[in-house]
């Protein structure tokens, strides 16, 4: 009997068929005469379907495993139309860091000269001959008039399962999420010419597993306003804002009513930090400009309202009228997000705390809301949500809509919201992209654990950070409020490893490409004249959990050169006494993964990364702040108090540099770690999590505070002398 097998260079499913009815023909007597043969058919037809794939293609991507969420299914049917995308490897990814460098570091001849959306995008599109080489496979493989995004990021085009199977070397199956109940086409391997392999970055449908809302939202009004989910959740363990579990945060609350204080006494500051405490801690006169096109720029999400009661009672009562009544933020609203409401009940106490610490700062100038996402999203305590930052990026960057990198083209599904959103409070609109244009600032005091979030999708959205430094956006971020892990969960402590001993480091603070921002404060007895120290409340009445600045080392994104060296003098000069390793997490092949921190540290029982990128990068006080909120003076605080004083400290240097014809400063860190001499070094605190003290504020830079607190008039200095 002769086993006939289809061409080598047949298709997968060619060859499948052929082997089949090679076997079925068999007769009886074959059957007897070669049953010491049959494990040898098996293996020819096993070594003919390998040799399938022509040798001058190489498996692109490959999942190793299946998730225990997705459950393999049968094939897909070969007539089924499948929806392809080929995502294009970017062109000079690999320079992107040099470029920023370039108009960022206080020492290149180019500081300042920002580039255009337009050059940005043109830098970084695949190459010319990579398209054309990838165009030329497609169409010789018979798929015809694919079709090449706007950005130039991936060709799109329909094809069969069978064509799928035919173009790639793959096999196709169903894949449902036992989560959702979404159904979705994968594969575990597929195949490409070499000659190509660096012109793509990857294929979908492929191997990876997205999750898709096809299961049932929770309704809205189920919930009647955020609510911490399950420590066992993803996504939802974060903090909105510098928001704690178990208590109205931000830090205020109508029994910690400070007593009566003169707003504009100095020696009552250790009591309630006002406009006038936060002027003399950082020397800050009153600002004067107010120049077209510099609105300062607040992020908000998560419900976060603010309302014009407590702006005029705040105004009035604080700032002595310094700032007339009816002054209100410019709205911009995205996929829905709602800034403003006329209930003071409503009104957010993150968004409050946010605009009265930044209008006396800043004021005449204006100041913008950034408000995310329609409030289904807002509301619905899901297991994905990652606060709308890709939501904010989309809007004032088109190109992000649809930029592919790291596995993801556009926002990730089942993980970013999904418009139009259909059904009561949703934003039916289509996804706004690029609608927006940027402010210089953006003030964003909202974040989580990295250790919560793919790495690929923190990559990619990194690389916008980037990108949108090198057009001059600062982004201003709040370091978090657990020390150097995350609150208490129900199920665990906040840090990670078997023994929950492992520092649990931030995220997106963890990213090289924005400014993080710590926490210090005037303890009782002290004065603004005096040093700052990191801020630590303890845990105790009225409050269940520790309170002190977020800082250590990322397991994902390695130190920057910019901040090297400082990192290299704190382990040298500071070495903390406690074990640690060396790895930081390799580039996933699934959009999904996160980092495994307890493979990271291995059997070297360390409990922090020594080679990861450190932060803060900077502090400023954040405790004892006095606000108006839900129409009630009351103290507030957390991180998210420091990032928009730090925030509007920088609005104000962009404004004395427009003034005489200059850039906005753009990415901050470079010139900030190379003069350190404008900041004021904190050098005394700590900020425990995990068992430990964590780390010690010291001379320097340090994990606890950065390089210290702002220096208005040095700042200044600074940044005029720069082209």
């Amino acid at each position: 009997m002769l086993l006939r097998l289809s061409h080598p260079s047949s298709t997968p499913e060619a060859i499948r068929r052929s082997v089949l009815h090679a076997l079925v023909s068999i007769t009886i007597d074959d059957l007897g005469a070669m049953k010491l043969t049959i494990p040898l058919i098996v293996s020819l037809a096993v070594l003919s379907w390998a040799r399938a794939v022509p040798e001058t293609h190489a498996v692109h991507e490959r999942r190793e495993s299946t998730p225990t969420r997705w459950t393999k299914l049968g094939r897909v049917p070969s007539q089924v139309s499948l929806t392809m995308r080929v995502g294009l490897a970017q062109s000079n990814l690999d320079n992107a860091h040099e470029y920023l460098m370039d108009v960022s570091h206080p020492e290149s001849p180019n500081y300042g000269k920002l580039w255009t959306s337009e050059q940005v995008i043109e830098a970084f599109k695949p190459s010319d001959d990579a398209i054309e080489a990838v165009h030329r496979w497609l169409v010789d493989s018979g798929i015809s008039k694919p079709s090449l995004s706007q950005n130039k990021a991936w060709f799109a085009f329909d094809a069969t399962a069978e064509q799928a199977e035919a173009l790639l070397h793959a096999e196709y199956h169903e894949y449902q999420d036992l989560r959702t109940g979404g159904v979705m086409p994968a594969c575990e391997r597929y195949h490409i010419p070499r000659r190509i392999q660096k012109h793509i970055d990857y294929i979908t449908p492929g191997i990876r597993l997205l999750a898709p809302f096809e299961g049932t939202k929770p309704e809205h009004g189920t919930l009647s306003k955020r609510q911490w989910p399950s420590g066992g959740e993803r996504w939802g363990s974060g903090w909105p804002g510098q928001g704690r579990p178990g208590s109205t945060w931000p830090k205020h609350h109508p029994a910690l009513q400070p007593p009566p204080i003169n707003h504009s006494d100095l020696s009552q500051c250790d009591v309630a930090i006002t406009p006038a405490c936060v002027a003399a801690l950082y020397d800050i006169p009153p600002a004067t400009k107010a120049a077209p096109g510099n609105s300062m720029g607040i992020f908000e999400a998560e419900l976060q309202f603010w309302d014009q009661y407590d702006l005029d009672s705040f105004f009035w009562n604080i700032t002595g009228g310094r700032i007339p009544n009816g002054t209100h933020p410019i709205d911009n609203d995205i996929d829905g997000g709602v800034a403003m409401t006329t209930n003071v009940s409503a009104a957010g106490g993150e968004a409050m705390l946010d605009l009265e610490l930044s209008y006396p700062i800043v004021y005449p100038q204006t100041i913008t809301v950034w408000n995310v996402d329609d409030l289904k999203y807002q509301t619905w305590a899901n297991d994905t949500y990652t606060w709308g930052f890709n939501t904010l990026l989309d809007a004032i960057d088109g190109s992000y809509c649809t930029y592919s990198a790291y596995g993801e083209t556009g926002d990730l599904e089942g993980v970013d919201p999904t418009y139009p959103d259909p059904g009561p409070e949703g934003y039916n609109g289509t996804l706004q992209c690029g609608v927006f244009k940027s402010t210089n600032v953006i003030s964003l005091s909202y974040g989580g654990q990295e250790f919560d979030v793919p790495i690929a999708y923190q990559k990619r959205q990194c690389n916008e950070y980037l990108k949108l430094g090198l057009q001059g956006v600062s982004f201003i971020f709040a370091s978090g409020d657990a020390g150097v892990g995350d609150y208490p969960k129900p199920d665990g402590t906040g840090c990670l490893g078997p023994d929950n001993n492992i520092f649990n480091p931030t995220w997106p603070v963890n990213c090289p490409y924005v400014t993080a921002v710590g926490a210090t404060k005037v303890y009782p007895g002290h004065t603004v004249f005096e040093p700052e120290s990191a801020v630590f409340d303890p845990a105790g009445s009225p409050y269940s959990v520790n309170y002190s600045s977020g800082g250590g080392f990322s397991n994902i994104f390695a130190p920057a050169d910019y901040q090297k060296a400082a990192i290299d003098t704190f382990f040298a000069e500071h070495n903390p006494q406690y074990p640690s390793y060396s790895q930081l997490a390799a580039e996933p092949s699934d959009p999904y993964v996160e980092a495994n921190v307890t493979a990271l540290s291995g059997s070297t029982g360390g409990i922090y990364n020594r080679i990861g990128r450190g932060y803060p990068d900077v502090a400023a006080n954040g405790d004892n702040i006095a606000t108006y909120d839900q129409g009630v003076y009351g103290l507030s605080g957390g991180t998210s108090a420091s990032t928009p004083i730090f925030g509007s400290i920088i609005n104000r240097i962009n404004e004395e540099r427009i003034a005489v014809g200059k850039s906005p400063v753009g990415f901050l860190n470079p010139t900030l770690y190379a003069h350190p001499e404008v900041l004021n070094d904190i050098t005394n605190g700590t900020n425990p999590n995990c068992g430990t003290v964590g780390f010690s504020a010291v001379k320097g830079w340090d994990p606890v505070t950065g390089l210290g607190t702002p220096n208005y008039p040095k700042l200044l200095e600074l940044f005029l002398s720069l082209p």
